[in-house]
C-alpha cells in the first residue's frame, strides 16, 4: 500500500530531531511492503545540510516552502492508502493538515503523527480553536513517539478516535559499537540542539556538573551553543552530523541525556540519543523521568542523575569497566526489545487497523 508522509526532513537532521525516527521506521515499513513518499520542505537550511542521500526505501520530495509549494504536494495525497502529517514541519503546517485531509480520498486512512505530543497537548488546551484540535474528530489514528499512557488519554479525551504511541528505537546497523575517537574523547559527552525549553536543565545536569569538576573534560555538540557562556573545561563542537554519532557515543567515559522539561514532566518520552548511545553501548547517565524502566533497569542498564551533583557522583564512581558493563547491558536490552523493526510491526498493525475500521465505518454509514 502507498503512504503518503508530510514531516520535517528525511534527508537532514539539522535542527531535525525526528530524522532517525522517520528514517527508522520508513525504513522498516518498507521491508514490510509499504510504498513511502516522504514530502518535506526546503526550509530552515537544511537543504543545504543534508546528512543522507535520498534512500532506496522512500522517495522523497523536496517542495518550496511557499503556499503553492503546499499545493503541489498536498494534491498528491490523493494517490495514496494512508495520509500522514507530521508535527513541527516549521512551515505552513496548519495549511498541510488542512489541505491534506482535503485531499485524500474517502477511503484513505488519515493519521496525524506527533513527534513532540506535550508541547503540542498544551497548545491545544490553551487554544479551544487550535487547527488540529478542530480536526481531531477527522482522523483516523494520531500516533505519537512518546507520551506514553498521560498523552493517549489527553488526545482521546480531546476527541482522538485512537491514540497509540510509536517509540523512538533503534536501527542497529547505523547505531552501533565503534572505536573510540580520540576527536571525542572525554569523561562525559552530550549532544542536543539549543532549544529554550531544555535549556534550564542543559544548565543544571551538564553545565553545573562541568562547574563543580573542573579537572575532567566535557565536550557539547549540537547546533545553538555558539554564544553559551560554558565552564572552561566544555568544549563545544556545534553542530554534529548523524556520521560523528557512533565515535561520539563510544569514545566518553560516559554519555549524558537531559530531557526537555515538557517531556521530562510528561514521562514516556525517551529521546533518539538513548536509544543511539545504547546501540553504541555507551554508559548513558540520564535524568529522571517516569517510564523510563520501560526501556531501561536503572543502576544496571542506565544511570538516574536528580542534578549535576549526582552527575558527578556518577562519573567518581565509574571506572571504565563498569561504564563498559552498562553499555553493554543498555545495548543487549535495546536489541532485545527496541528496535525500529519492532517498532514498525506496531505500526503497520495500527496502518492495517485504521484502513479495516474505515472501511467498516464506510459499509455502515
Amino acid at each position: 500500500m502507498k503512504l503518503a508522509f508530510y514531516g520535517s526532513s528525511l534527508l537532514s537532521a539539522y535542527w531535525n530531531g525526528a530524522a532517525t525516527y522517520y528514517r527508522g521506521l520508513l525504513s522498516e515499513l518498507a521491508a514490510r511492503g509499504w510504498s513511502a513518499t516522504f514530502y518535506e520542505p526546503d526550509a530552515f537550511d537544511r537543504q543545504a545540510h543534508r546528512d543522507i542521500d535520498p534512500p532506496p526505501w522512500a522517495e522523497v520530495v523536496v517542495y518550496p516552502a511557499t503556499r503553492e509549494g503546499v499545493r503541489a504536494v498536498t494534491a498528491e495525497a490523493a494517490e495514496a492508502d494512508v495520509v500522514i502529517k507530521a508535527s513541527g514541519v516549521g512551515v505552513f503546517d496548519e495549511e498541510l493538515l488542512d489541505q491534506v485531509l482535503a485531499a485524500a480520498r474517502p477511503d484513505a486512512v488519515r493519521i496525524f503523527w506527533d513527534v513532540d505530543a506535550p508541547a503540542t497537548l498544551a497548545e491545544m488546551r490553551a487554544d479551544p480553536d487550535h487547527p488540529l484540535r478542530r480536526r481531531l474528530g477527522d482522523l483516523d489514528l494520531v500516533l505519537t513517539y512518546g507520551g506514553g499512557p498521560p498523552v493517549v488519554k489527553a488526545y482521546e479525551e480531546l476527541g482522538a478516535r485512537l491514540c497509540r504511541p510509536i517509540y523512538n528505537a533503534l536501527t542497529p546497523s547505523e547505531h552501533r559499537p565503534v572505536a573510540p575517537d580520540p576527536r571525542f574523547a572525554a569523561d562525559l559527552n552530550f549532544l542536543a540542539n539549543r532549544l529554550p525549553d531544555r535549556e534550564a536543565r542543559v544548565e543544571a545536569f551538564f553545565l553545573a556538573a562541568a562547574a563543580l569538576s573542573p579537572e575532567r573534560r566535557f565536550l557539547l555538540a549540537g547546533a545553538g551553543w555558539e554564544d553559551k557562556v560554558v565552564p572552561a573545561n566544555v568544549t563545544r563542537l556545534g553542530h554534529l552530523g548523524t556520521a560523528d554519532h557512533n565515535a561520539f557515543n563510544a569514545s566518553a567515559l560516559a554519555v549524558l541525556n537531559v530531557a526537555r522539561d515538557s517531556m521530562a514532566e510528561v514521562g514516556w518520552s525517551p529521546a533518539t540519543r538513548v536509544f543511539e548511545a545504547s546501540g553504541a553501548g555507551a554508559c548513558l547517565i540520564t535524568d529522571a523521568w517516569e517510564g523510563l524502566e520501560h526501556f531501561l533497569t536503572p543502576d544496571r542498564e542506565v544511570l538516574i542523575a536528580r542534578d549535576g551533583a549526582d552527575v558527578i557522583e556518577h562519573l567518581r564512581e565509574l571506572t571504565p569497566l563498569r561504564a563498559r558493563a552498562v553499555g553493554r547491558a543498555a545495548r543487549r536490552r535495546i536489541l532485545t526489545e527496541h528496535t525500529y523493526a519492532k517498532r514498525a510491526a506496531e505500526a503497520d498493525a495500527l496502518l492495517k487497523y485504521a484502513h479495516e475500521a474505515r472501511r467498516e465505518r464506510s459499509v455502515h454509514a
